[in-house]
């Protein structure tokens, strides 16, 4: 009886450090957390799922604003920040303050597109009337030739990466009309442009699909090749900040992956224009 319960004793220390080198190895993934801009997000989503099922990584994706995003790197609770516009210098200033150093990748070529309900029949606005409609100086689509209705302007949050870049390239920095429809994500301004025949807003080339429709700029066409070329007047580069003084080798892996050729080609299938 002896034997066989020191047998038992046996077959159970094995077991119980069977589990505990198995819990040690899921332990011991490396973790990245990235957080930021929604409109790179798309890119980050396909990129993570690709690398993950390579690597022995955990990839945690938060689709928050591009301030929040280089914030949260500053504030060290990310390992990546993801931006839609480039850093301020008051934000390398913050780092620096809190001992980091922020290092600037290019991963994508983007455009900010204008786009309104499928129904609406105006294809082509220039850069002059899409001010005019955010300032609030165009109220009606019947000016802008199309049938008579009060235009309701779709907008992103101010904390947006693309909202700042829609600033400066649109507004002259100028703010918008007040009665603007304020949505926290470019996933929610296609949602509500979809739904409103009146609607006007704008997101990253990334995010158009059927149930919005592009506007014309200025009489250049939002495709990839006016976007890597700068041709379309609302072009713009994304990117992905580190802290150079905490990048782990994990994240620096991850970072070459996306740069790489594999990397830059789920840019594009993404939507999005690759860099090389």
């Amino acid at each position: 009886m002896f034997k066989n319960f020191s047998k038992v004793l046996i077959v159970l220390t094995i077991a119980c450090l069977m589990f505990t080198v198995f819990t040690s190895t899921l332990e011991a993934k490396d973790k990245i957390v990235i957080k930021g801009s929604t409109t790179v997000l798309p890119i980050t989503q396909k990129v993570s799922e690709a690398y993950m099922a390579k690597n022995n990584v955990s990839i945690t994706i938060e689709g928050s604003g591009s301030g929040n995003g280089i914030k949260s790197l500053i504030d060290s609770t990310c390992d990546i920040a993801n931006s839609s516009r480039e850093i301020k210098d008051s934000e390398i200033k913050s780092a620096a303050d809190k001992g980091g150093k922020v290092k600037e990748i290019t991963v994508a070529y983007d455009m900010i597109v204008p786009v309104v309900h499928p129904q609406n029949p105006i294809k082509n606005l220039t850069t002059a009337q899409l001010k005019g409609i955010y300032d609030g100086s165009i109220k009606n689509w019947k000016e802008l030739g199309g049938k008579s209705g009060k235009i309701v302007v779709v907008s992103r949050e101010t904390n947006s990466g693309t909202y700042e870049i829609w600033s400066e390239k649109i507004m002259d920095k100028k703010d918008i009309r007040r009665d603007a429809l304020l949505q926290a994500s470019s996933g929610a301004m296609v949602s509500t442009v979809s739904k409103n025949r009146l609607a006007i807003g704008y997101v990253g080339f990334g995010y158009i699909n059927s149930s919005i429709q592009p506007i014309v700029v200025d009489g250049v066409q939002p495709t990839l090749e006016n976007g890597k070329s700068g041709k379309f007047p609302i072009s713009r580069k994304l990117y992905k900040y580190i802290n150079e003084r905490k990048l782990t080798p994990a994240t620096k892996k991850f970072i070459d992956f996306i740069l790489g050729p594999e990397g830059q080609k789920l840019v594009k299938e993404a939507g999005f224009i690759p860099i090389n």
